[in-house]
């Protein structure tokens, strides 16, 4: 802003000037009021200098609504941009036509890659964009001492950032268990973000009591885990912004649908958390979130609220998500309010969106050449053969031998912990016992070449044969791979490691399809729609080999590797009972 422009925008709000654009003839979504109100929206330049009556401004042009409506874009207030699979350029394009023009990014994903290389890949890569990619800073890295990620990020690794005017906090504090201890490290970490004047977004599945006011107290001030009301409720009694999640593989907009309602609503806000190509495709971004609560009974200006000038508030974003003078003339236009049917978007009152289609011109990106370097070489692993893999167990007399079992849950990421006896110690498929739907698990470290091999066994999965493999596996993103047989594994393993990252799936020593991702092994630099075609093809060839259709093969997968959230999880260091944060024996004698 400068006096010139001010002036500008003060003249054209009096009517002393014509301003640049006038839509008329429409309505609006007053968040203030929260009533739909006819009005003429007037533009100056960026930002939307007033609301009138019509034929009471004048403008260089002039649309008529005929009827439609317009309203706030929406922001995401957490997301991982990389679980788009896709570069932020095209994630863009994917979002923008749904109506969102601000993200709230935790780079975490791309940061246990690559370090604060990653921070400054995403920081760099999305400052040219039309979509508004504000950064939280990861503040788990990687995320408990039982993981290996490509770096390990200090306090006096990350403070710098918070001079950076796109960084709004430090993101989820998935080691809620160090925070709730006081551990010195996040103590530094927290301390530095409150003494800049930044938020503190939460991760804290299931914690309540003497730990959850512990957690609170220590700066943090939201949580997007919450599973049902009652935790919910709990935390939003003391002080917490709830964030209803709604994204590929957590899915808690059904559970938390009171937070739509007075007056929860007020304290609440919409993300996605982590979504798949094909879901922005077909079901949408945070506009499907506020369509599906629309669906259920709820009141569309509070659902919409929610996901516009609440995450303004709470974050801090000055003149964004809302319909009123000052405010950027950030909007969509859509014919009702039932199906939100968006018709066209503006940015700073120029159309970026019309039926679909993205209107503007891509500008150069501009990232450092050895960011780049790092961001498509990230993958360090020796190539792996069989013995790499293979149960060393000798049998014990008079001792009963037996499997820990991680349990997938469908619908989420918790897992339940399962043991069972093994009658017969057969070397090469120890373990693995198909019609009970027990397949074997293995993670393997590929950032520093450390020769790391975590080893384990899921059931639920319903893999019948071969191997399913992905350097997508929260949050260091190693290798994890699912497989009936050691050979398939190991023949899946390197192929992932040809490829320097990516998905695959195999069956007897033949690659039945392949996704490489060579950005940091966790995107790709193809467009959404290629990405998306690829990956369904993929997903169809899973299911082929069994895989229980209840679940998203891959992103299921990814989230075994997770050990901040319950109950049993498999890092590259072994398997995690995660309550407890320690190492647990995948087969053992009793």
């Amino acid at each position: 802003m400068n006096v010139d422009k001010l002036k500008n925008i003060v003249n054209a709000a009096s009517g002393k000037k014509k301003s640049k654009i006038l839509f008329k003839n429409g309505y609006y979504v007053n968040l203030f009021t929260e009533k739909v109100e006819k009005g003429t929206i007037l533009v100056e330049d960026d930002t939307i200098v007033a609301i009138g009556n019509d034929n009471e401004y004048e403008a260089e042009k002039e649309i008529d609504l005929n009827g439609d409506i317009i309203v706030p874009s929406f922001i995401d207030s957490h997301i991982h941009l990389e679980s788009g699979m896709v570069s932020p350029r095209n994630f863009e394009k994917a979002v923008l036509p749904h109506g969102t023009q601000a993200i709230i990014c935790d780079p975490h994903e791309i940061t246990n890659v690559l370090g604060t290389k990653g921070i400054d890949y995403i920081i760099q890569s999305t400052s040219n964009l039309i979509l508004d990619v504000f950064i939280n800073i990861p503040s788990c890295v990687p995320s408990t001492p039982l993981d290996e990620s490509g770096d390990i990020l200090l306090a006096n690794n990350i403070k710098q950032y918070y001079d950076n005017e796109r960084v709004l906090g430090l993101a989820e504090l998935m080691n809620f268990l160090g925070t709730v201890n006081a551990d010195d490290e996040i103590m530094k970490k927290e301390n530095d973000a409150i003494n800049a004047n930044k938020c503190i977004d939460g991760h804290s599945p299931n914690l309540s009591g003497k730990g959850l006011n512990a957690y609170i107290a220590s700066g943090v001030q939201n949580d997007h885990e919450c599973a049902n009301m009652e935790e919910a409720i709990e935390k939003l009694e003391r002080g917490m912004y709830i964030q209803v999640r709604e994204g590929t593989a957590c899915k808690n907009l059904d559970a938390l649908l009171p937070m739509f309602e007075e007056p929860l609503y007020q304290r609440a806000l919409l993300a996605c958390d982590d979504i798949h190509p094909g879901d922005l495709i077909r079901l949408g971004h945070i506009d499907y979130i506020v369509r599906r609560a629309i669906k259920n009974g709820k009141d569309p200006i509070k659902a919409i609220k929610m996901g516009t000038l609440n995450p303004c508030i709470f974050y801090n974003l000055k003149r964004r998500g809302a319909i009123a003078p000052s405010y950027l003339a950030n909007f969509f236009i859509c014919d009702d309010l039932q199906n939100l049917n968006i018709k066209e978007v503006y940015y700073k009152g120029e159309l970026v969106v019309k039926d679909n289609i993205c209107l503007f011109e891509e500008k150069k990106e501009e990232v450092d050449k050895n960011i780049l370097d790092k961001v498509y070489n990230s993958f360090h692993m020796d190539e792996i053969n069989i013995n790499d893999i293979t149960f060393n167990i000798k049998k014990e007399e008079n001792k009963k031998l037996k499997q820990r079992v991680i349990e997938i849950i469908p619908g989420g990421v918790l897992t339940n912990e399962l043991i069972f006896d093994i009658n017969e110690i057969n070397k090469e498929a120890i373990g693995v016992d198909t019609k009970k739907d027990i397949i074997k698990l293995v993670n393997f470290e590929r950032h520093l070449n450390t020769h790391h091999i975590g080893h384990g066994f899921i059931k639920g999965y319903g893999l019948k044969d071969g191997a399913i493999a992905s350097t997508i596996a929260h949050d260091s993103h190693n290798l994890i791979i699912v497989g009936t047989n050691d050979k398939d594994i190991v023949f899946a393993a390197n192929t992932i490691r040809k490829n320097k990252g990516g998905l695959c799936v195999v069956k007897n020593g033949v690659v039945l399809g392949e996704l490489p991702l060579p950005i940091a092994g966790i995107m790709s630099d193809i467009d959404v729609e290629e990405v998306d075609k690829i990956l369904e093809d993929l997903k169809e060839k899973a299911y082929s080999l069994g895989v229980n259709r209840s679940i998203d093969p891959f992103m299921t997968l990814a989230f075994m590797a997770l050990p901040v959230i319950p109950n049993l999880k498999l890092t590259t260091l072994g398997l995690v009972q995660v309550e407890c944060q320690k190492i647990v024996p995948s087969l053992y004698y009793e």
